[in-house]
């Protein structure tokens, strides 16, 4: 497991994923905001789910994000989180996070996107992590410019969600750029 500050990055277990299916996929705002394809019904246990994980994918690596225990240890799922479109050629990844309801507004994702930087720069040895995340998601935007994302520009009317056409904003951080947050005031 990847320890931040206050969550853990852990594998994804099967029991977690009715867990997330039901919180954040069931959810049709919250997928259509998150995802690019759009939201449709999927039975229960259905091997359609984007949150079952295939180990042999190699430039897509899912987490399991946890609440961290007084004594550090995992307790309860608050959400998943990922690296995916990994180039190793290049060396780059793209990040992804979702954070149940209950979860939100707890400073949370700034503790994902941390976790999720250091095991791209430090355990996989990327030079750069990239966010795409809609122009009003101001949480998601707050996370990533706290570990020092840049807003690298706007791509205008590229999101279809829920009958509205919306901007998203390319935030990026290079490798030499960040800082942990175990280093930061």
């Amino acid at each position: 497991m990847l320890v931040g500050k206050r969550i853990g990055l852990r594998a994804r277990h099967d029991d977690d994923i009715p867990v997330l299916q039901a919180a954040l996929y069931d959810d049709v705002v919250t997928h259509s905001r998150a995802q690019a394809e759009p939201w449709r019904p999927l039975t229960p246990g259905s091997p359609e789910t984007h949150l079952a994980v295939d180990d042999s994918v190699q430039r897509y690596v899912p987490f399991s994000v946890v609440e961290l225990t007084e004594d550090g240890s995992a307790g309860a799922l608050v959400g998943n989180a990922s690296l995916w479109g990994i180039d190793t050629h290049n060396r780059l990844a793209h990040i992804g996070l979702a954070l149940m309801p209950a979860a939100r507004g707890k400073g949370y994702a700034s503790d994902v996107v941390d976790t999720l930087c250091h095991y791209g720069f430090v355990v996989r040895g990327l030079r750069r992590l990239q966010i795409e995340t809609l122009a009003d998601n101001a949480a998601m935007l707050g996370a990533a410019e706290r570990n020092g994302f840049v807003r690298e520009g706007v791509l205008r009317s590229s999101a279809w969600v829920l009958g509205e056409i919306l901007d998203e904003v390319l935030l990026g951080l290079l490798a030499e750029e960040w800082r942990p947050l175990s280093e930061r005031a």
